[in-house]
């Protein structure tokens, strides 16, 4: 449980400040009409409660170990940040969608996640310090790949292309190439 301490003292006061909360509204009474703003306090907040079920994962462990993690008032708190987030984060991701396209919100929703995840557990939990460049190389590729496939999704999803009619794409396309020139 004290490394969870250390790691959450080292984010400093983010976690228990209401600035984050009311910075959010703010944004959203400036910019309406931009979904990157709704997008971006859901990815913020789901990257507490990612962090906060790490931290619940850490206690659950030590649990198991026969420490006294019940009476630390940190488990609760975890307890509490990973309720109000996931409330939070339900409740912003279902005002974007209200007002935005859901073929728009959820690639663009996936991506800032994931990325923001991803970088609260660089600052937060320090995991890139113990992997290898061949595991850091791997998850960058990874990371690539679903930015890259999330974009092929969403950019050819009105294509009609199966294995069936495949064959037929590509000689329609030759022809197409040939009487060109």
């Amino acid at each position: 449980m004290q490394e969870v301490v250390f790691s959450l003292l080292g984010l400093g006061s983010a976690y228990c400040s209401p600035c984050p909360p009311l910075s959010f509204e703010l944004l959203l009474f400036l910019f309406q009409s931009n979904i990157l703003i709704y997008l971006t306090i859901c990815s913020v907040i789901g990257a507490f409660s990612v962090s906060s079920v790490k931290g619940l994962g850490i206690a659950i462990k030590g649990f198991f170990a026969g420490q006294p993690v019940l009476q630390h008032p940190l488990t609760w708190i975890l307890v509490i940040t990973l309720v109000a987030s996931i409330t939070t984060q339900i409740n912003y991701l279902n005002k974007s969608l209200d007002i935005f396209n859901t073929s728009l919100v959820f690639p663009i929703y996936y991506v800032l996640f994931t990325t923001i995840v991803i970088t609260t557990s660089i600052i937060l939990f320090k995991e890139w310090v113990t992997m290898t460049i061949v595991d850091i190389i791997g998850t960058v590729c990874g990371f690539l790949t679903i930015i890259l496939g999330v974009f092929l999704l969403h950019a050819f999803k009105d294509m009609d292309v199966s294995l069936g009619n495949l064959p037929q794409m590509l000689v329609s396309n030759l022809k197409k190439r040939k009487s060109r020139k």
